[in-house]
């Protein structure tokens, strides 16, 4: 560099670009790397280093995309102590805690030729003791080769295990042939190699290639980007001298004072266009062999992509793609380009023919159990009371109960051995605190805990839990009180919605009958007083069937009908329901429900080690002075019957295991939260999703009901928890009401639409001129609603003989008066011509 430069290709390894970019800052002259592909050289602290590959940080987000599509939660990862490694590896563990995932133990290998072979295997000893079974290897050729060559011996490339190599692996394959125990060591790895388009010019490129090196050197993607990364340099410089800019080199450099040495570092020129042949490089806009080349404002390569490849016999298969603009998928990224991005978890595929260590087709598990003879410790709450869930057998030792059955059951639905054993926690003196219990899984002190464990908000955040295998939830236990008769029994059958619905139907039906029968049933009329006791005794007396006026009409009888029935269905319930209330011992609560306990200052009780002490207190900011904490269901009982407390408030199998037992006390009200009991592991434990599929599998073919009926088979109470059970509601019976309704609406308007008509024929046009007066709407409101009040008898009498007068008159007149032609119509009453308002000439 002691000579004039203008760019730097290179160098090949991160740590030595490090060094070299600090140099490069110096003397403004921008350095281009396709292998020093350290995710921390694209910082802001080495601004003329430019990486024209896409760095490792783009290749550790895909392999964490594949690990979490392939459903792998534990990684170990395998790398070098250098440089080339560290930033990846810190970058991989971001990436795979983005995903829940984690790198559950790391093997640093000596850097390059330092690692030898004794270290490898012991290492990979250590490994294959190890619960995770996904190992990512990260290292150069040399390393790598070998680290895959000691797990082919020790047995680590069989069936269960699944190897992933960085992009180092594709490039030794794409470069050399690989054959013999190399091959072998490396058949069912999946590697990535960053993508290059397909283009015609990267085909001629590489026949020109061929022909150059007559095949005996293979070209790498690397190879590529080596290609395009000259170019780049070259129109970088090019745009530089066509736009009148001129190569020149000062020693103003801060290097001038560090002359002498070998280094010589006083002789280095600082470049004056540096910073203009910079942003050149940076505004690349080319299609090279590798594809389309553009630089984003981080000084990345745009739109990375990598292959996702499968070692299989000779060579590997493709098996996917993966970039930064639609993650994993089995369409080339050129394609996707074209598209809306989608990085949803349903958009990302791969080919499920990946061939896996072992020569099989079928995905591994990714984890065993560790096989270094530790067994799995089980934390069991130790508990002093409800013994049938868990407890432990006072003679053989043996932990028993509903929870363990529950247990041993969906642990031997699994595909693979578990070693276990059961550790109780707890004094023996009273129940532990499920809360510390839970917590002890994070300390490592436990493995897992199997108990009565209820699925809570705080106890998610720090363990996983399987699928519940019993329903759960708070509910409020109270004592009952017996309920003795009152002079006001009578009234307890109905509600008082029901009561006020009856009677007014009772006088509602006295109405209608009235207004259909009142023309032409002489039972129904005289003076107003009269009538009105005639509709409430007719009405209320049909209650007995005891009326004694005939209906006969037609649509009167059909209402009272269907209303005599309503009347016999609703007196039948109403016995029933009040034979019940005065000869069956009634008991109610003391307390209705969780909304009442809050409101009043009465003490709860809850049981010692429960969740229902915070939830009460943080939930429902009951003081903790009105809490009393119960160790057992004799506690409960003992105070609820002396009033210590006024209610229980308890998750529901603990509730039905004591009410089988204490026929004095009750569950009131709603259940006012929802949850359930599961086993406890850790975060990302993969047993416990093994284990939920387990539970459900109990489930489906009703195992898990058996084993409730063994243990938790309870007898009910006789009496009931609402106090309102035995009041009839309207609900019961407003069907009956509506088609009693109707039939009184239907009567009623066929009555009114025949009365109306009828009066209209006789009343429309009268035999006299009429009055403005009497044609007012009053007089004729008064007409209407007399000839209703009218009996229809005595209105047809009227009618005839009020006719036959003015027949009578009308011949009277015509002797006096001149003769004229007048048409009448006798069967109307209607007089056309010559009518002065009381006789009428004929001719």
């Amino acid at each position: 560099m002691e000579t004039n430069t203008v760019a730097i290709i290179g160098p090949q390894t991160s740590g030595m670009a490090h060094i070299l970019s600090h140099l490069a800052n110096e003397l403004h002259v921008p350095m281009m790397s396709f292998t020093a592909l350290d995710p921390g050289l694209s910082s802001l602290q080495y601004p003329y280093f430019i990486q024209t590959a896409p760095n490792d940080l783009f290749q550790v987000t895909a392999i964490a995309d594949m690990l979490s599509y392939f459903g792998y939660r534990e990684v170990i990862a395998v790398y070098t102590d250098d440089e080339q490694s560290w930033g990846s590896m810190i970058a991989l563990g971001d990436k795979l805690t983005e995903r829940r995932c984690r790198i559950t133990y790391k093997v640093v290998l000596s850097p390059g030729a330092l690692a030898t072979r004794d270290e490898i295997r012991n290492e990979l000893v250590k490994v294959s003791n190890m619960e995770s079974r996904v190992i990512i290897v990260h290292a150069f050729a040399q390393v790598g080769l070998e680290v895959f060559n000691w797990a082919h011996k020790l047995g680590m490339m069989e069936k269960g295990y699944v190897w992933i190599a960085t992009a180092w692996l594709s490039t030794v394959l794409d470069s050399t042939v690989v054959s013999g125990e190399a091959a072998k060591s490396i058949q069912g790895v999946l590697t990535f190699r960053p993508h290059t388009t397909d283009s015609k010019k990267k085909q001629a490129f590489l026949s020109r290639w061929n022909r150059i090196s007559n095949g005996s050197i293979g070209l790498n993607s690397y190879g590529l980007y080596a290609y395009d990364t000259v170019w780049m340099i070259a129109n970088a410089v090019n745009a530089f001298l066509d736009h009148g800019g001129n190569i020149s080199f000062s020693n103003t450099s801060n290097l001038n004072g560090l002359g002498g040495g070998t280094l010589n570092l006083a002789a280095l020129s600082t470049f004056d266009g540096g910073s203009q042949v910079l942003q050149n490089i940076l505004q690349t806009n080319m299609t090279g062999v590798t594809g389309r080349l553009v630089f984003d404002s981080d000084k990345a390569i745009v739109r990375p992509a990598f292959d996702i490849l499968n070692v299989v016999a000779k060579g590997c298969k493709q098996i996917g793609y993966w970039s930064n603009y639609s993650g994993l998928s089995v369409v080339p990224p050129e394609i996707l380009y074209t598209k809306k991005s989608n990085l949803s978890s349903s958009s990302q595929h791969l080919d499920s023919r990946v061939v896996w260590p072992g020569q099989t087709t079928v995905k591994p598990r990714g984890w065993v159990f560790p096989d270094n003879g530790r067994q799995l410790r089980i934390g069991v709450p130790d508990r002093v009371s409800f013994k049938a869930f868990v407890s432990e057998d006072e003679n053989t030792k043996k932990i028993h109960g509903y929870c363990i059955d529950v247990f041993l059951a969906a642990i031997k639905l699994l595909p693979y051995s578990v070693p276990y054993k059961f550790v109780l926690y707890g004094d023996r003196h009273k129940n532990p605190k499920y809360a510390e219990l839970v917590n002890l899984i994070t300390s490592n002190v436990f493995d897992a805990v199997v108990g009565d464990i209820a699925i809570v908000t705080n106890r998610t955040k720090i363990v996983d839990f399987t699928l519940p295998y019993i329903d759960s939830g708070l509910v409020v236990v109270a004592p009952l009180r017996k309920m003795y008769s009152s002079p006001w029994a009578f009234l307890r059958p109905f509600t008082p919605l029901m009561w006020a619905i009856t009677s007014a139907f009772f006088l509602i039906v006295g109405v209608v009958i009235w207004i259909l029968e009142h023309r032409i049933n002489d039972e129904f009329r005289g003076p107003p007083k009269k009538q009105l006791i005639t509709i409430l005794w007719f009405g209320f007396s049909t209650m007995f069937f005891a009326h004694r006026e005939n209906t006969t009409s037609a649509l009167a009888r059909m209402v009272l009908i269907i209303w005599l029935f309503v009347v016999l269905i609703i007196t039948s319930s109403y016995t029933a329901s009040l034979t019940s209330i005065l000869t069956v011992q009634q008991l109610a609560p003391t307390i209705r429900g969780i909304d009442s306990l809050i409101s009043s200052n009465d003490r709860i009780g809850f049981q010692v080690g429960s969740f229902a002490e915070n939830y009460l207190t943080d939930e429902l900011n009951i003081a903790k002075s009105r809490l009393v904490a119960l160790g057992s269901p004799e506690e409960y009982a003992d105070a609820l019957n002396r009033g210590i407390v006024a209610a229980l408030v308890e998750e529901r199998p603990y509730v039905d295991l004591f009410l089988s037992n204490n026929c004095k006390f009750q569950a009131v009200g709603r259940e006012f939260t929802k949850s359930g009991w599961g086993f406890a592991f850790p975060r990302d434990s993969p047993l416990a999703m093994d284990m939920s599929t387990a539970i459900l599998t109990l489930s489906e073919n009703g195992k898990l009901e058996k084993i409730r009926q063994k243990w938790l088979h309870t007898r009910t109470c006789s009496q009931s928890s609402d106090d309102n059970s035995d009041e009839l509601q309207l609900n019961s019976f407003w069907g009956l009401f509506l088609i009693c309704g109707i039939a009184c609406f239907v009567a009623l308007l066929i009555y009114f639409f025949s009365i109306v008509q009828e009066f209209k024929r006789r009343f429309a046009q009268q035999s006299q001129p009429v009055s403005t007066q009497s044609n007012s709407p009053s007089v004729r409101l008064k007409r209407f609603l007399s000839f209703i009040d009218e009996k229809e008898d005595e209105f047809k009498v009227k009618y005839k003989r009020k006719r036959l007068e003015m027949l009578s008159r009308g011949s009277a007149e015509d002797q006096q008066r001149p003769k004229r032609i007048l048409h009448t119509n006798e069967e109307s009453g209607i007089y056309q011509e010559g009518h002065n308002g009381n006789a009428t000439y004929f001719s």
